[in-house]
């Protein structure tokens, strides 16, 4: 009765099945991995936004240690203007615009450089932003601590040519070596200062955490249905063929004895 299992056709079915079970399977696993990596990630940013301050030399040497993202810091020092860069493309809110980046120099010698804040970009491109300046003097900031970008990691694609004190990065390197001091490892994002100043840059978001991978959980789940879907319809096609087989031979046995001559 099961014999048709062993035609053309039905081997060509066989084999999609048993290709689309283990692809199934493997795409559901990274989806789980995923979530858990994101989770982690999530509970990790959390923590470290809500955990009380610390110098920011503390954490911040020659590089910034990624558990340590968003860690609240603080730090004291007097900015050093003169050295000031804006980092282009840099949106807010829908708007274009750029992020202003002030090196605060600390007792020590060294220097974080701290992103004051956003400003809307220009009349038109070659116009230059409206920057308030810092306050002088003595200054005590609190911010989240952030980590050297590249292309890699930001997603956006360096290059040469900008108008003088702009950036399209903030790599901590390469504006380093610009700089008559030495730089800390991460830079912060303001949250505080005392003094502060009006005007000044409106503050970036803290960052959203998101759901912590819930989506990735749901795909994961998603995908391993799908391995009970592509079996049950595998199954289901075979049941519905063996039961179209019997029933065409069943009318070939009734239409056989219709067609009998009478004893």
């Amino acid at each position: 009765m099961y014999r048709f299992l062993l035609t053309p056709r039905w081997i060509a079915l066989h084999v999609v099945v048993l290709l689309v079970i283990p692809a199934f399977v493997l795409l559901g696993r990274w989806q789980f991995g995923r979530f858990e990596e994101r989770s982690a990630n999530s509970d990790r940013v959390t923590a470290n936004l809500a955990a009380p301050p610390v110098p920011v030399e503390s954490l911040a040497g020659p590089v910034a240690e990624e558990d340590d993202r968003y860690r609240a810091v603080t730090a004291s020092g007097s900015y050093d203007a003169a050295q000031g860069l804006l980092v282009r493309r840099r949106p807010q809110e829908g708007r274009p615009g750029f992020y202003v980046l002030t090196p605060l120099v600390m007792a020590d010698g060294r220097a974080v450089l701290v992103n004051r804040g956003w400003v809307k970009a220009g009349a038109t491109a070659d116009t230059p932003p409206e920057v308030p300046p810092p306050p002088t003097g003595q200054v005590n900031v609190t911010g989240r601590l952030r980590l050297s970008e590249s292309e890699e990691s930001s997603g956006i694609r360096d290059r040469q040519g900008l108008p003088a004190g702009q950036v399209l990065l903030i790599n901590l390197d390469t504006i380093g070596k610009r700089l008559p001091y030495e730089l800390l490892g991460g830079y912060v994002d303001l949250t505080g200062q005392q003094p502060d100043t009006d005007p000044a840059p409106e503050p970036v978001p803290a960052p959203d955490v998101g759901a912590g991978g819930g989506l990735n959980l749901a795909y994961g789940v998603q995908w391993w249905l799908f391995i009970g879907v592509a079996i049950g319809g595998w199954i289901l096609l075979i049941r519905r063929e063996a039961a179209d087989q019997r029933a065409e031979g069943a009318q070939a046995e009734a239409d056989e004895e219709t067609a009998a001559p009478a004893g």
